[in-house]
């Protein structure tokens, strides 16, 4: 009898050459390792999907050699023509964005009509959150203590005068004890009727305003003055407003709250809404202190 045939499978030989040990490239477990490539740059994402006319995710996975855009807009035809209407149009309009085109297009809007009320919503955001800023504290205990006191007050609205006992105060409105519920914005100031008298005789008007008062815009973004910040760097100091009816106070500024103002000093205040003002600029002519007198 002959030797005994080994068991198992035949050993692999290489060409010309011994048998090579198992695995693919002649290491054991398999493949080469290969050189791990750069992630792709913003730049480049951004270049790719302007090109291809497809979301960013799509551009960014196809440079990681994840699915090709092209297959993409295959698999996704109608998404892929909105794509192409947004690129359009943002080679029609130079500077607009690819949100922007977006809104648009689901608008249904024109470019113009779009970012004007784009522009619109920003300035309301901006000033609710100039308003959150402010403390309002002091001017909602000072009508609180007209409330509490039961102080009779001049009313001064656009083109006449109530006297009358401020009852609750509401986000959008007073209620009077006579009157009943009255509108804030019709408000043009209010103060204690005995300061109110005493300062009367002495202001100035605008007769223009006086005879045709100022509407109030229902949109604080289309007020002269809604961000009360712009007030805060003249605390203490004497300023000239003029109101929406003519009346000009030349008052010390003494709080800013989110939506009003209070002058004069304490215990004889001026209420005055920031949607009254037509005109604020500091009083020029004012005295000086005595120490740069």
């Amino acid at each position: 009898m002959g030797p005994p045939r080994p068991s198992g499978p035949p050993a692999r030989t290489g060409p010309g050459g011994p048998p090579r040990a198992g695995g693919f490239g002649g290491r054991p477990g398999g493949f080469r390792p290969s050189t791990p490539r750069p992630p792709p740059t913003p730049e480049q994402i951004q270049a790719l999907a302007a090109r291809e006319h497809v979301p960013a995710r799509i551009a960014k996975g196809e440079l990681e050699g994840k699915m090709k855009c092209r297959v993409w807009r295959k698999l996704h035809a109608e998404e892929a023509r909105r794509f192409d209407q947004v690129y359009e149009l943002m080679g029609q309009t130079p500077g607009l964005s690819l949100g922007d085109a977006f809104g648009v297009l689901q608008s249904g809007m024109t470019v113009a009509e779009f970012m004007a009320r784009k522009e619109r919503t920003q300035r309301k955001a901006a000033i609710k959150q100039a308003r959150g800023e402010v403390d309002n504290a002091v001017v909602a205990e000072f009508l609180a203590s007209l409330i509490g006191a039961k102080s009779e007050v001049s009313v001064v609205l656009a083109e006449r005068s109530l006297l009358d006992t401020l009852v609750t105060e509401e986000p959008i409105a007073f209620t009077l004890e006579r009157t009943g519920r009255l509108e804030k914005l019709q408000v043009v100031l209010m103060a204690r009727r005995a300061d109110w008298e005493r300062l009367l005789p002495g202001l100035e008007r605008d007769a223009k305003l006086t005879q045709k008062p100022a509407a109030v815009a229902r949109q604080p973004d289309k007020r002269p003055y809604s961000d009360p910040r712009a007030f805060l760097d003249h605390l203490g100091d004497t300023v000239k407003l003029v109101l929406r009816n003519g009346i000009t106070l030349k008052l010390p500024l003494m709080h800013v709250g989110r939506f009003d103002l209070l002058l004069g000093e304490t215990g004889h205040e001026i209420f005055v809404p920031l949607h009254a003002l037509l005109r604020f600029e500091p009083d020029t002519h004012a005295a000086a202190p005595a120490d740069e007198a």
